[in-house]
């Protein structure tokens, strides 16, 4: 199977990356804008008629939450229109997609763990891209997965861990919001789950929704204490609230916490507990510094 990757240096690109050395039965093509800007349309399928992909996973995204407020457009042509031109050459050429949405897409005011039925009713600039991106892979209406994915950290990029672990070390006590819950996803267990779907993609008939994170519920403030804990460093977690906080300019769903009963079942993976990989990923960001 021949596999083309976008936003392959972004943290879910290099962790399934970091995983194709056990794929040897794949052949992957790994992208990132300089190779591939998927925006461009003409060039996506220049490349798309060059390499002809059994499958293209897309890992490109606009994530920058809050600017996303300042510049609306650029964040849906990334997150929307271009998901429209890979959904619809996928669709075209004959190639399976398999694409990421986020937990932002809801408005967090259900209080109990969101399913793939549930309705979307994004409440932000990004969260609004997002879900146009979703719009547009039904529409095209590929052989797809959209996978809802929450929280996503890694050793690669930037991201919620390392930046925590960064300030701690130098400061005495941080602030972080302790009323938003969900489930933080580790990228190297969800690039497992997506390379354990690829050979059913083609076989879909359409458009299938799943939910991915890892198992539990937390918020952010008792996220940040768990990273400094398992890295060792000695600075106190305050947890404030999203209005004492006062920082963000983007609103985020105060519970976004998934239901992943769907991909459990249908793909038969057991997924972690969020600790349990938080713990794996900082043993080896110890390893590297």
């Amino acid at each position: 199977m021949k596999v083309l990757v976008t936003g392959a240096n972004g943290q879910l690109g290099m962790a399934i990356r970091s995983l194709t050395d056990n794929q040897a039965e794949h052949e992957f093509l790994f992208t990132d804008v300089d190779e591939l800007d998927i925006t461009n349309y003409v060039e996506a399928e220049k490349l798309i008629l060059s390499f002809h992909p059994d499958v293209i996973i897309n890992c490109a995204s606009y994530n920058a939450v809050d600017q996303a407020e300042d510049e609306p457009e650029l964040a849906i042509s990334i997150n929307g229109t271009a998901v429209q031109g890979l959904a619809g050459l996928a669709r075209k050429h004959g190639s399976g997609f398999i694409h990421i949405s986020s937990d932002f897409i809801f408005d967090g005011n259900k209080g109990t763990p969101y399913t793939e039925l549930d309705d979307p009713n994004p409440q932000s600039g990004y969260a609004h891209s997002k879900f146009i991106g979703e719009q547009a892979v039904h529409t095209a209406n590929p052989n797809a997965a959209i996978i809802r994915t929450s929280w996503l950290y890694s050793e690669f990029g930037h991201n919620f861990v390392k930046t925590i672990r960064k300030i701690a070390r130098s400061r005495d006590e941080i602030r972080v919001v302790n009323d938003q819950s969900g489930t933080p996803t580790y990228a190297a267990d969800l690039a497992g789950a997506i390379l354990t779907l690829l050979p059913s993609v083609n076989s879909f008939n359409g458009v299938r929704i799943y939910n991915y994170s890892n198992e539990g519920i937390t918020n952010w403030a008792e996220f940040a204490q768990a990273i400094i804990e398992f890295s060792g460093i000695d600075c106190k977690v305050i947890p404030v609230s999203t209005k004492e906080y006062g920082r963000s300019k983007a609103i985020r769903p105060a519970y976004s916490v998934l239901d992943k009963s769907k991909i459990k079942n249908e793909l038969n993976i057991v997924i972690p507990e969020w600790k349990t990989s938080l713990k794996k990923c900082i043993s080896i960001l110890k390893k590297d510094k």
